[in-house]
Formats: structure tokens, C-alpha cells, sequence
């Protein structure tokens, strides 16, 4: 009842609100706490970030200068968004923010709602000329930034009055749409063309709204307790991506449900979770199974939904969701235990087992039932493996599809069909969840009389899995062959190999493959994905040992000076070194959360009293060392992922899109970047 009247009376003052009485007066009227308003900035290169959550309002402002200039602003509500290119200019743009977003509720023509901002954006350039506008999803926007392309329907005509340019239509479906506005306050406004003022600068008002339905914020006293770490950036970066109704990936490439990026930040960051934030996570992620108990990995919203419909013929918004991924459907067992087993009571864990999930538009299921569909497909799954620990059983990409764990970029796999993740950490992870479900009898009334001989044989399938798979991905550079690849690439990429050289000492190179590919060659690219065992499994102490040698200096390990590469292909022929270059999504960059499952991990074998003392020597150094490197890129770790270049025998940052060659760009706000919350620095 608490929830349901929070909520109640959020919408009472947020009615008020946008009746124009402002905030105060909604929160006087209602005899509560008006609509918290969240609104902060993060500026990295030339991109400049502004974030604004108000009453019905949620939106990302996202200017990138240089001499490519471009605006974009992305709303959580129906994952949509506006953005216009300007052409290339002959000076770079840098842009400011005369005055930051301010929360703007309006009609259409049609008397419709339309939520958005206005802000006042400048920069100094002689001439700009208006290239394209796109009014759409943000998925829409994410392909025209990329490939150039523009769905049938979507393009929208600009109407110029005196100083203003406007764009404006409805959705697809005929629902309310979109509008873009920009009024030229200094300088000139002639068809697509902008001059300078005076001053030699322009100055212009931006207007951006969308129709969708607004989400519910979560305010940062909703999601996060008193054990979370006092870090302001990370906390408001989590509040701007977390609605009642789901989190959002990131923004402002991915605002809105993605399965994985849900399940692992809830994983990361439970113990900096109120309880009700977490089981709102776990609903989203329930509601969204597939029949067969597949994990959603995406969600196709608002015109995205839309156009995917009009393939078929079919108008309607319904949202489609994707199932093509494989590491998810091994994630929720983990989280699900965690949740259910560890921090509550049994009652509360009934109670949330027996609660009604469901999608909009499909008919609710029990808590308890849909998870049980997720852990049968897991068991059965696992089940030819355990039966057969051989390459041909393990868990492959789906047909047809070129990714299916978190590095689900092009590239990602190296063309591997095995990922090592998957395999070596998520499925035994997972088999490890439903045994202790199974035996807690807390899963006992959602079992049928089949479930319970298939569940009852979790615990000798995942002692298979823990054996078996990941030596089936090992890698051995004799040191001869070390030396010379690490000298070989070092001088490729203008790294001084000296320290590096040094940490490898006189050993061969023991690492695991990124994947295998079918035949079950591996695929001999060094990674950073070992954070899955340290956190889920119990790898022995020569498992452990290898590990912690992975936080070696690149190019011979993954620690830069600036962070830890997610991928490393010192040792792998050239036509694959040039997939993991530092410009691509998944090569030899450093992706924040990638940093943070390793500190959790480290830090959980720390815990454990079998080790031996060299063993935990290791670990603790390594701890040392990837700790160091977090320190140095604080200030940008609730982003989604950054490069770097080396000069002067030094590591420097180099924010990911800043460089032509980069294949995409980076998020500022990142849902598992904010995972630190949750993990604080160890004692020295």
C-alpha cells in the first residue's frame, strides 16, 4: 500500500504540475513531497551531456562539437528521441549551454500531451547548415548515426518561420508524435542555412518533445539504501535510469529495457538496493519471458514497435521483444537465489513468488512460474554437456546469429560460436542457483512431478560444468613465442614493451579463449570476462593464479595505465588483431563495468579461507593494481566505455567517439557503470 500510495499521489502532483501550478504549489496542494526534479551535466570531449528529470519529464540533452556538429535529445518515455545533423563545418563548433534544459509540457495540434525540454545552446562558428532531422525512435536515430539509413515514413519536412525552423508529426500509427524546434536568438536563419552574429557566434533556442507516455522515476531515495557509497555522480546517474516500470540501459543510445545490463547491475549493486528497486528489476525481467523461459535481451517500444509491426502488415505498438542472446537466459538464476536465499525473510520470498508478472497487454503469470520456465530451459540446456562434457554440447550462438553475450558487437567474438563467458562461468553459475532453489524448497509449490527429478539433478550437472568446460578453453604461449608477439604488437600500436616484458618474467602464457570457434579451435584472444568466475565460481588456486596474471601491463596483460582492457589479441594472427584495434566496441578498450565484476570478484575469493598464501598474494596484488587504475578514471567510471592512447611512455584517456575511426560512441550514463555503488574500494 505504501507504493500504491507514493505513486498515487506522484500523479496527483504531476497533474498539477503540468496544469502550470509549478512544483511548490503541487507539492502544497497535495500535502506531499512534490515531483522530485533530478538534473545534472557531464561534459567529456566534445560531447556535452544534460540530464533532466522533472514532473512527466525524463530527457537527455547531447551536444557533440567539433566539426561534425550534431544535437541529439533522447527520451526514456517510448525509448524516443529527436536529432538534427548539421554539415561538416570548415572550424570546429564547441558548444554551451547558455541556459540547461528546462522541463516543457505542450499539445499538439490535435490537443494531445507532448513532454520535452527547452534549452538555450550557443557556439562559436562563422556558418552552419542543416543537414538532416530525425524524429523518431532512438533506435532510428542510433541507425542513421551509423548506417545511414532512414525507414520509409520517417523523414519529416522543416517549415521556417522568420528565425525559427521547425519539424513536427505524429507517430506512424497516427499517435502523438514528435517535435523539433530551433529559433535563431544571434545570428541568421535563411532556409538550411545559419550565419553568425556580430559577435561571430550563433545562439539559438532549442524545443524537443515526444508524445510517448511518460515512465515513473524512481528517486534516489526509492532505489538505493543507506550501505551505498557516497559517490552524488553515480547515484544520479542510477536515479535518471530507474522507473518503476523498468531500468534503463543507458543513455542516450539505449533508454530503455535490455536483459542482461538489468539482471548483472541488480546483481552488482543488491547490496546499495532497497528491496522494493530490486523486485521491481526482477518483475521487468519476468514479465518479459519468453513461453520457453527465455531472457528478453531487447525491447522494441514506442515507433521502433511500431515500424517492426508494419512489416507484417500490422499497426499496432506492442512492444516486441528480442530473444537472439544466450549469456542471459543463465543470468536470472544467479540473481533470483541471491535475492530469494540470501537478505530475506521466506515470507517475503513467498510473497514475491506468488505475485502476479506480466507484460502489457499479456495475461500475468505467478512470479514462481516464470521463473521455474527460466530454470528448466537452463537445465535442459545443460543437460547434454553433463551427459557428455564435449565441444559439440556446449552452449553456442543461436543459427543465424552472430553474438550472444555481452560483447554483442560485430566483432565481439572474434567469429567464435563458444563464448567463453557463457560457458566457463554463466551456465555453471547457473546450475549452482537452481540446486540451492531446488534444495531451499522455496520453488516446491511451482514444481511439477517432471521438474523435480530434472531439478533434483542441478547440483552433479553444474560439478560437470565447473570441471569440464573451462579447460576446454585454454591457451599456452610457450615464453619464447610471448616475447616475441608481445614485441611484435607493442611496436605496432607505439607502446613501449619494456614493463610489460619485465611482468611476464619466465613462464609460458596461461590464459582462457574468448570462444571457440565450431571445430573448437580457440580463439586466442586474452580477456577480461575471467570477472564472471571470480564472482560466481570457485575456480582452484592454479585457476586463480592464472587469473591474477591477467592484471599484468598491456600489452603482455589487460592493465593499461588508464584502466583495463576488455580484450587483448597480442596472441592471435594479424587478420584478428585488426577486430580488436582500440576503436572497436569490444577491443583493446575499457569498459567501466567490466572493471567493477572484476573488483567484486576479486574481492569475493578474497573471502574465502582455502587458499593458499601465495595464491591470495596474487589476487591481493592484482586487487592493488586494478584498484590504481579505477582511481586514475574515476571521474568518468559511470560511462559506458573509453580508449586511449600512449605517448611519452604514458597512458592517456581518449574518450570512445572522439576519434573518426571509433565504430560507434559512448554512452555518458551507463546502468552497470553505476555498479561501484555497491562495491567500495578495498583497505589498504
Amino acid at each position: 500500500m505504501i507504493v500504491l500510495n507514493r505513486q498515487a499521489w506522484r500523479r496527483a502532483a504531476c497533474i498539477l504540475w503540468m496544469m502550470g501550478l509549478g512544483c511548490a504549489a503541487a507539492a502544497q496542494a497535495a500535502d506531499v513531497p512534490g515531483p522530485h526534479r533530478l538534473a545534472f551535466h557531464v561534459s567529456d570531449d566534445k560531447y556535452l551531456n544534460s540530464f533532466l528529470q522533472e514532473g512527466p519529464v525524463a530527457a537527455h540533452l547531447v551536444l557533440r562539437s567539433g566539426r561534425d556538429p550534431r544535437m541529439v535529445v533522447a527520451f526514456p518515455a517510448g525509448d524516443s528521441g529527436v536529432a538534427l545533423w548539421f554539415d561538416r563545418t570548415s572550424v570546429p563548433v564547441k558548444w554551451e549551454l547558455q541556459r540547461r534544459p528546462e522541463a516543457k509540457v505542450s499539445k499538439d495540434g490535435k490537443g494531445r500531451m507532448l513532454y520535452g525540454i527547452t534549452a538555450s545552446v550557443a557556439g562559436t562558428v562563422p556558418e552552419l547548415t542543416i543537414r538532416h532531422a530525425i524524429l523518431s525512435s532512438v533506435r532510428v536515430i542510433r541507425d542513421y548515426e551509423s548506417l545511414g539509413t532512414v525507414p520509409a515514413g520517417i523523414d519529416t519536412p522543416p517549415v521556417t518561420t522568420g528565425a525559427t525552423v521547425e519539424w513536427a508529426r505524429d507517430r506512424l500509427d497516427g499517435a502523438a508524435g514528435y517535435r523539433l524546434a530551433l529559433s535563431v536568438t544571434d545570428g541568421r536563419l535563411q532556409g538550411d542555412h545559419i550565419t553568425a552574429g556580430r559577435d561571430g557566434r550563433i545562439a539559438m533556442t532549442l524545443t524537443a518533445l515526444s508524445g510517448e507516455k511518460p515512465l515513473t522515476p524512481l528517486a534516489e531515495a526509492d532505489v538505493l539504501n543507506r550501505q551505498a557509497q557516497d559517490d552524488q555522480a553515480a547515484r544520479d546517474t542510477l536515479a535518471f535510469l530507474s522507473y518503476r516500470e523498468k531500468f534503463l540501459a543507458g543513455s542516450w543510445r539505449f533508454d530503455t529495457y535490455f536483459g542482461r545490463d538489468t539482471l548483472l547491475s541488480l546483481y552488482l549493486l543488491m547490496p546499495a538496493l532497497k528491496a522494493d528497486a530490486v523486485e521491481d528489476g526482477l518483475d521487468s525481467v519476468l514479465a518479459r519471458l519468453s513461453p520457453k523461459g527465455e531472457v528478453a535481451h531487447e525491447e522494441d517500444i514506442g515507433e521502433q514497435a511500431v515500424l517492426d509491426h508494419l512489416k507484417t502488415g500490422v499497426r499496432s505498438d506492442s512492444p516486441v521483444y528480442s530473444y537472439q542472446m544466450v549469456d542471459e537466459d543463465y543470468l536470472l538464476a544467479p540473481l533470483a537465489a541471491a535475492w530469494l536465499l540470501e537478505p530475506h525473510s521466506r515470507e517475503r520470498a513467498a510473497a514475491f513468488l506468488a505475485g502476479t508478472v506480466g507484460a502489457p497487454g499479456q495475461p500475468g503469470v505467478s512470479g514462481g512460474e516464470a521463473l521455474v520456465r527460466n530454470l528448466r530451459l537452463v537445465l535442459r540446456n545443460a543437460s547434454a554437456f553433463a551427459q557428455a562434457p564435449e565441444v559439440a554440447h556446449l552452449i553456442g550462438l543461436k543459427p543465424g546469429v552472430p553474438v550472444g553475450d555481452w560483447r554483442d558487437g560485430a566483432n565481439g567474438l572474434g567469429g567464435g560460436h563458444y563464448p567463453y563467458d557463457v560457458n566457463a562461468a554463466l551456465v555453471p553459475a547457473a546450475l549452482d542457483a537452481v540446486a540451492r532453489l531446488e534444495a531451499s524448497g522455496v520453488l516446491a509449490r511451482y514444481l511439477t512431478p517432471a521438474d523435480r527429478h530434472l531439478f533434483a539433478r542441478a547440483a552433479q550437472m553444474a560439478s560437470v560444468w565447473h570441471e569440464k568446460a573451462p579447460p576446454l578453453f585454454d591457451v599456452v604461449v610457450p615464453h619464447a613465442r610471448a616475447v616475441q608477439a608481445i614485441e611484435a604488437y607493442a611496436s605496432a600500436q607505439g607502446i613501449e614493451p619494456k614493463v610489460a616484458l619485465t611482468a611476464l618474467g619466465s613462464s609460458d602464457v596461461r590464459f582462457h579463449a574468448l570462444a571457440l570457434e565450431p571445430s573448437g579451435k580457440p580463439i586466442p584472444v586474452m580477456q577480461s570476462d575471467e570477472g564472471f568466475r571470480l564472482l560466481f565460481g570457485h575456480p582452484d588456486a592454479r585457476s586463480l593464479d592464472d587469473i591474477a596474471a591477467l592484471i599484468r601491463p598491456f600489452p603482455a596483460g589487460l592493465l593499461t595505465g588508464v584502466g583495463m582492457v576488455v580484450a587483448n589479441p597480442v596472441f592471435c594472427a594479424p587478420k584478428c588483431q585488426a577486430l580488436f584495434t582500440p576503436n572497436e566496441y569490444q577491443g583493446a578498450v575499457i569498459w567501466s563495468w567490466q572493471q567493477a565484476l572484476f573488483a567484486a570478484g576479486l574481492a569475493r575469493q578474497l573471502e574465502r579461507p582455502d587458499l593458499p598464501a601465495a595464491t591470495r598474494a596474487r589476487l591481493r596484488q592484482a586487487q592493488r593494481r586494478l584498484w590504481a587504475v579505477i582511481d586514475v578514471t574515476r571521474s568518468r567510471q559511470n560511462a559506458e566505455l573509453w580508449s586511449w592512447t600512449y605517448h611519452g611512455g604514458h597512458y592517456r584517456v581518449r574518450p570512445f567517439g572522439a576519434s573518426g575511426a571509433d565504430v560507434t560512441e559512448s554512452d555518458a550514463a551507463q546502468l552497470w557503470s553505476t555498479v561501484y555503488l555497491a562495491i567500495p574500494r578495498p583497505r589498504k
